[in-house]
C-alpha cells in the first residue's frame, strides 16, 4: 500500500502512528504528495486532492484519515483501534473532537500561507482559534482515557491534535492545559511511533 501524505500533516501522522500500533508500517510505503501541484498525481487518486490517502494495493484509493484508520484495523483483525459496542461511540466522538481541533488550527495555518495580507480575515481567523480553545478546554476537562497497551482513534487524533499544535503554533496550549500536557507526555512513553512520526 502507498500512504500519500506530508511529513507535516497531523492527519498523516494519525495514519501512520495507527499503522505502526496495529504492526502494519512495513505493508505501507509513505510517498510524499504536493497539494498544491495541478499535475500531482493525488488528484487522480483523490479527486479531492486532500492529504492523507490510502493507495492500495489493487490501485483503488481511500481517504479521509477515519476512513484509512477504519481499513487499517479491518486489516489487523478489527476492534483494535475503536472497541465494539456502546463503548466505540464515547472513542469516535474524541477523535471526531480532535480531528475537528485539527481542522481549526489547519485553517488558521492556510490563511496566513494561502490569502495576501490584505485578504486575510482576522475574524476568520479568531473564529477558528476558539474552535481550538474550546476544544482543548474539553480536553483539559475530561482527558482521554488512555491505555497504553492499546492505544485507540481517539487517543491518537488528540496526541496528533496537540503535536500540530506544538509544530505550528509554538507550544502555546500548553499554557493553563496541565492535565493534557501529561497526557500527551505518557501518550509518548508509550507508543514508540510518535517520536517516530514526529516532523523534522
Amino acid at each position: 500500500m502507498i500512504l500519500r501524505s506530508s511529513p507535516f500533516s497531523p492527519f498523516g501522522r494519525k495514519v501512520k502512528i495507527a499503522a505502526s500500533v496495529l504492526g502494519l508500517s512495513e505493508r505501507i510505503e509513505v510517498v510524499v504528495a504536493d497539494t498544491t501541484d495541478p499535475a500531482e498525481p493525488l488528484r487522480l487518486q483523490n479527486p479531492l486532492g486532500k492529504i492523507p490517502t490510502l493507495v492500495l494495493e489493487d490501485g483503488s484509493t481511500l481517504f479521509d484519515s477515519r476512513v484509512i484508520l477504519e481499513y487499517l484495523d479491518h486489516l489487523a483483525g478489527g476492534g483494535r483501534l475503536a472497541p465494539a459496542g456502546a463503548g466505540r461511540f464515547a472513542v469516535l466522538r474524541l477523535q471526531a473532537l480532535a480531528d475537528g481541533v485539527m481542522d481549526a488550527a489547519l485553517m488558521q495555518v492556510y490563511e496566513k500561507r494561502f490569502r495576501p495580507e490584505g485578504a486575510r480575515s482576522a475574524d476568520w481567523a479568531a473564529y477558528q482559534a476558539d474552535k481550538v480553545r474550546r476544544g482543548l478546554a474539553a480536553l483539559e476537562a475530561a482527558p482521554p482515557p488512555f491505555d497504553p497497551a492499546r492505544p485507540d482513534v481517539g487517543s491518537i487524533a488528540t496526541a496528533c491534535a496537540l503535536g500540530y499544535l506544538d509544530l505550528r503554533f509554538e507550544g502555546e496550549w500548553r499554557h493553563g492545559h496541565p492535565k493534557l500536557v501529561a497526557w500527551l507526555d505518557a501518550f509518548a512513553a508509550a507508543v514508540p511511533a510518535w517520536e517516530k512520526t514526529k516532523p523534522a
